[in-house]
């Protein structure tokens, strides 16, 4: 893994314009540093961990493929964010083609053809009730309908701005918070009381999958680009 001081000094646009110019191994400093977004991208629309893994990886294929029409003027996050929905819901009307997003709720849709309980004491139990609780999360938003839980999940579980929720998703801004009140309402009102800090628990995307992940997507690169 590449030291934590680059990886903290250099900002997406920097690290972007650096691998363009050559400096591919440092595509790993994007991949690790949005991940956790990535993942829960993906989880969002296929609802597998495994395939989850799989969209993650061709999304980083892609996006470093096509690097080149990143626009410095958006953030790369943005960016990413929208590469990984699109192969998700590729990978989605493969499994099930009989099925779209936007025919789910019958409106506005991204697009036809294209989401811990903290202590400051180690105390088990207060540990194993946040684990419990963010299980009866990820249950809870499993079960949205579709449209509804890649908004849920960008703008309660990863913390995403309306603006940016609606951006990555390609829908105007009404429709994130018409989607975000009606997956509230479908998510359990014991459950949403007792959240919390719990939210950000939910949905992790942890060390030993991140390697996985960074090393799959880095031995791709170095086959798409021999060294000289």
């Amino acid at each position: 893994m590449l030291a934590d001081t680059l990886t903290s000094s250099l900002t997406d646009a920097e690290v972007v314009d650096r691998v363009r110019r050559g400096e591919t191994a440092l595509f790993e400093i994007l991949m690790r540093r949005h991940n956790q977004r990535v993942y829960r991208v993906a989880r969002a629309v296929v609802k597998d961990e495994a395939e989850a893994e799989d969209v993650m990886q061709q999304a980083y294929i892609n996006a470093f493929s096509h690097l080149k029409q990143f626009e410095d003027r958006s953030q790369f996050s943005t960016w990413l964010t929208r590469i990984t929905l699109y192969e998700a819901l590729s990978r989605r009307r493969k499994m099930r083609p009989q099925q779209s997003l936007g025919k789910l709720d019958g409106g506005d849709n991204p697009r036809d053809d294209m989401e811990s309980l903290t202590s400051s004491q180690p105390d088990p139990e207060r540990q194993a009730y946040a684990g419990e609780l963010g299980r009866i999360l990820e249950t809870a938003v499993d079960a949205l309908p579709e449209t509804y839980r890649a908004v849920f999940m960008l703008r309660e579980i990863e913390g995403l701005s309306t603006s940016e929720t609606a951006t990555g998703l390609d829908l105007g801004e009404e429709a994130v918070k018409t989607r975000l009140h009606r997956a509230r309402a479908m998510v359990r009102r014991s459950i949403t009381d007792r959240l919390g800090a719990s939210g950000s628990s939910a949905f992790q995307f942890h060390a030993a999958r991140c390697d996985r992940v960074v090393q799959a997507v880095l031995t791709e690169i170095q086959q798409q680009n021999p060294a000289p």
